[in-house]
């Protein structure tokens, strides 16, 4: 029997109040690169997490890296340096003590006001838009009231049930920067700046002359690298890269690349194929798309494909043997197909509502999406095997 949606205490649409980091990094304008790095290099804060289980109210400390400082006068906000323009300075050979931070920070600052952070579509808008990872929360007079990231915000993902219905296929980048292991540290970080990318996948090539992929260095590893003062022209690849690599099947559901990036800690991860010939990157950003009403399209029509499978494939009874003697056994009863197809087509539709009326109230937006997810939640269960 198909079971209608209903509301249940349990909120399906992050918190973004849960994804602020109220105690973010801060130096003032005259504070050198060098010190930066180390902040960067040195900080962990925590954030609330998600759990296997939903049904937690309040979920756990889960404690995550700071990816960025805040360049401030007194109270006022001036700018900010992330791991990105640590990495596109490195590529630059800039010497790090001579130049302050005010000298590379990024300015003026896209910010969000705080209420407005009730609203993911508010926060996700504003990273696509200006293609940035960190958004300064403000409040009405104009106070730091700290940080959201993307990695804050996957810290607190609830909606299960859509991260599986997606698979790593269908959001990963096969755009993937590749490197030898004996490139220097310098070139790799002159690779990520050149193509914008977070991290290189260092390939060798295996017996089948393939490049395969054996381990990778991201952002982090070179604001950690430049925290140490190791000697970036003399240092290859191998010596550190993360290795061995845990690789992710593109058939992988998206529920599975995110905690298996909560496990290993990590804001990346290796898609590999047909014995490493092919290559994908999933990452944060990857998995926030699923909050993308277009996202949330593709999920209802992967439902309905698999509804008209089934109803096209359906077979009425299943013969078997006792030690009676042959009988025939009725197949487990199948659910109302049509009502199934109804629903989905709801749920089509207040997602098309969603993406055509922009200027709805936080309140009807939180509530609608509430309402597609509790409704692909309840379908999920009639079409799971």
């Amino acid at each position: 029997m198909v079971m209608m949606p209903f509301h249940t205490p349990l909120n399906w649409a992050p918190d973004l109040e849960g994804a602020i980091d109220r105690q973010p990094l801060r130096v003032p304008p005259t504070a050198s690169l060098a010190e930066a790095i180390a902040l960067i290099s040195q900080s962990h804060r925590h954030l609330c997490m998600l759990t296997d289980d939903l049904s937690h109210m309040t979920p756990p400390a889960r404690e995550v890296r700071a990816s960025c400082v805040l360049v401030m006068q007194e109270e006022e906000l001036l700018g900010i340096v992330t791991e990105r323009d640590v990495v596109r300075l490195t590529a630059q050979s800039i010497n790090l003590m001579e130049t302050t931070v005010a000298d590379v920070m990024v300015h003026p600052l896209i910010t969000l006001p705080h209420q407005s952070a009730q609203d993911i579509f508010a926060a996700l808008f504003l990273f696509r838009r200006y293609r940035i990872r960190h958004l300064p929360v403000m409040d009405e007079q104009g106070h730091l009231v700290g940080v959201i990231s993307h990695e804050s915000i996957r810290q607190i993902l609830r909606p299960a049930n859509l991260l599986k219905f997606r698979r790593v296929s269908d959001v990963m980048t096969t755009q993937v920067v590749q490197a030898p292991f004996t490139v220097s540290v310098l070139q790799l970080a002159q690779l990520m700046a050149e193509h914008r990318v977070s991290c290189v996948v260092i390939t060798q090539r295996n017996l089948e002359n393939n490049h395969y992929p054996v381990g990778i260095v991201t952002e982090r590893d070179i604001v950690q690298f430049q925290a140490v003062q190791i000697d970036l022209h003399k240092t290859e690849a191998l010596g550190v890269m993360s290795t061995p690599l845990f690789l992710l099947s593109p058939e992988d559901s998206l529920w599975m690349a995110h905690q298996e990036m909560q496990k290993k800690r990590v804001g990346r991860l290796v898609v590999s194929w047909n014995w490493g010939q092919g290559l994908g990157i999933v990452t944060q950003t990857s998995l926030l798309r699923i909050f993308d009403p277009m996202e949330m399209y593709g999920v209802i029509e992967n439902l309905q494909q698999t509804i008209q499978q089934l109803e096209n494939g359906r077979s009425p009874l299943i013969s078997t043997r006792s030690s009676a003697g042959d009988s025939v056994l009725p197949q487990t009863p199948t659910p109302d197909h049509k009502l199934l197809l109804t629903l989905t087509d709801i749920a089509y539709k207040e997602v098309k509502y969603m993406l055509t009326n922009l200027d709805l109230l936080v309140e009807e937006r939180r509530s609608k999406l509430q309402f597609i997810l509790e409704t692909l939640e309840s379908l999920s269960h009639e079409i799971s095997p």
